[in-house]
């Protein structure tokens, strides 16, 4: 999760973006609109929604391994965590 002020910031302006492209996609939808716009909509909307991972995973990161492990016991969970975390996302 973002921690800072502007990282918060820039997450929900993410967030309400791609909610305005799943609202345009859902008129499209409506309104009988041909299957490559369609397509390509869809395709924006996966991309800002990878934009919005990538951007959360980053903090997540930046948060996680930005400071020392306390013991060797507290870095492999980080690392068991993080992989976790990745694989999570490449599915």
């Amino acid at each position: 999760m973002p921690h800072s002020p502007e990282e918060k910031r820039r997450v929900l302006a993410r967030v309400r973006r791609i909610r305005g492209q799943a609202e345009a996609l859902e008129r499209a939808l409506e309104a009988g609109a041909d299957c490559a716009p369609v397509l390509q909509q869809i395709a924006a909307i996966r991309g800002a929604v990878n934009g919005l991972m990538s951007e959360v995973m980053e903090a997540h990161i930046r948060e996680t391994f930005g400071h020392a492990a306390g013991s060797d016991e507290q870095r492999q969970a980080r690392v068991a965590e993080m992989t976790a975390l990745v694989r999570s996302y490449l599915k």
